[in-house]
């Protein structure tokens, strides 16, 4: 699965120049833009961290799926195999001939097998649905994250704090769902 990036280094180049009085004008250094990168700053740190959690539920979700595939893959070998073994018995049955203990042994064993491997697939396929789930939260919080920061520096290109705060907001928004994603 492709990784989620996190593209803000040109966004963190222009609230540094802003930071610094390298700017576009020569307006005095403000408190506040130095409030919008530090929590642009810590959204961007945030935003990386959900990236990778959610990379790595995307990745076990595969996983997990892959190995039900597998169970369930098991699971038919062995109702072959019983289907084989239960033809076998009808036709001996039905020649009138001698059935061994060992096969219906087998048979009942073919059976017992199944179910575990069945209860096995059905296990795996509940976490690779729970990884995905906390994958789609991890994501949001991501695109939450990503929108929080590029409001901050469209805030501090046009020196309206308004967007900020709205970056802010999506940014809390983010870190919820982050905190929901690794639950």
């Amino acid at each position: 699965m492709a990784e989620i990036e996190v593209p803000t280094e040109h966004l963190h180049e222009t609230i540094h120049e802003e930071a610094h009085g390298h700017g576009h004008g020569p307006e005095k250094r403000d408190p506040w833009i130095m409030q919008v990168a530090l929590s642009s700053a810590i959204l961007a740190v945030l935003a990386a961290l959900a990236a990778l959690f959610a990379g790595h539920h995307v990745n076990e979700a595969v996983l997990e799926r892959i190995m039900a595939s597998d169970r369930w893959s098991y699971f038919q070998a062995k109702g072959i195999k019983a289907s084989v073994l239960t033809s076998k018995l009808e036709l001996l049955e039905t020649l009138g001939k001698e059935v061994k203990e060992e096969e219906r042994e087998k048979l009942n064993e073919y059976k017992k097998e199944q179910k575990e491997i069945e209860a096995d697939a059905r296990e795996r396929e509940e976490a690779s649905e729970h990884h995905l789930k906390a994958h789609n939260i991890l994501a949001s919080s991501v695109t939450l994250f990503q929108v929080a920061i590029a409001l901050a520096a469209i805030s501090v290109l046009t020196k309206k704090r308004v967007l900020w705060v709205v970056g802010l907001v999506l940014g809390l928004g983010g870190a919820v769902a982050f905190v929901r994603g690794l639950m």
